[in-house]
């Protein structure tokens, strides 16, 4: 791939923005490859957790300039088109079978926030910004905004999208976008050990149905939200996962996912 590098590491897939030179901008072909990566880290029964992380002192800029300056000469249709593609990357991440953990050793502006606010778990070195610009260009975060809105809610999407103000890591941490935040020394090894914690210590299968469950309730009305809750906590009882969690807790073993 030209834009993106990833691997597997034991069980945790490793995901890499690998345009460092122009501060991990996004383009077509960018996202093309981000999505072709996430599905075949998806499919890999091997892998259990997915680390999203990138190279250089940027974690991501947002979208490329030149490429901004293409989609001016883009049809309405050709644009939507464009518009599509970045949203099925987004919802791919956000409903992914797997956890998804962001590593933000840089800033994360614009699309590449966007990127970063669709990730299951966040960790940031202090140093990093976070920020919607896109109205300081007459531009709208409306595809993110979706997310977002789930994430941390109208007040705090206003607040963030409208001003298109950028905060640091800490007032990040603070709205609920970041999770932890860790020096720079420290932050590819301790996402490391989280990462590999959840390989062992969580049932695969159960943190899939719960990002499901997730997702899924908080468009429904309250008494279809509850219904579909109670439909999917009975078919998760007849799981293996969940036989072979229930028996080795009862033995007092320790269960190895």
């Amino acid at each position: 791939m030209k834009y993106i590098d990833y691997r597997v590491v034991d069980t945790i897939g490793i995901v890499v923005l690998n345009r460092p030179e122009k501060r991990n901008a996004l383009n077509f072909e960018m996202v093309s490859e981000l999505k072709a990566a996430f599905s075949n880290l998806e499919a890999d029964e091997h892998v259990k957790v997915i680390v999203l992380r990138a190279e250089g002192s940027v974690f991501s800029a947002g979208a490329d300039l030149k490429y901004l300056e293409d989609l001016q000469r883009f049809s309405y249709d050709d644009n939507l088109a464009d518009s599509t593609h970045l949203k099925e990357l987004l919802l791919q991440i956000y409903t992914l079978k797997k956890v998804v953990i962001a590593e933000v050793q840089g800033h994360a502006i614009a699309g590449g926030c966007g990127l970063v606010s669709v990730c299951d778990f966040v960790f940031s070195v202090p140093e990093a910004s976070f920020g919607y610009t896109e109205v300081r260009i007459g531009f709208i975060p409306a595809i993110v905004l979706v997310f977002l809105l789930r994430k941390i809610g109208e007040a705090r999407v206003k607040y963030l999208t409208l001003s298109g103000q950028l905060i640091t890591a800490a007032e990040a941490c603070q709205l609920g976008i970041v999770n932890r935040i860790i020096p720079s020394e420290s932050l590819a090894g301790e996402v490391l050990t989280f990462a590999k914690n959840l390989s062992i210590s969580n049932s695969g299968e159960a943190m899939k149905t719960t990002k499901q469950v997730i997702a899924q309730v908080q468009s429904m009305p309250l008494d279809e939200a509850l219904s579909f809750a109670a439909e999917m906590n009975a078919k998760s009882r007849s799981s293996d996962d969940c036989r072979k969690g229930i028996s080795a807790f009862l033995r007092k073993d320790k269960v190895t996912w």
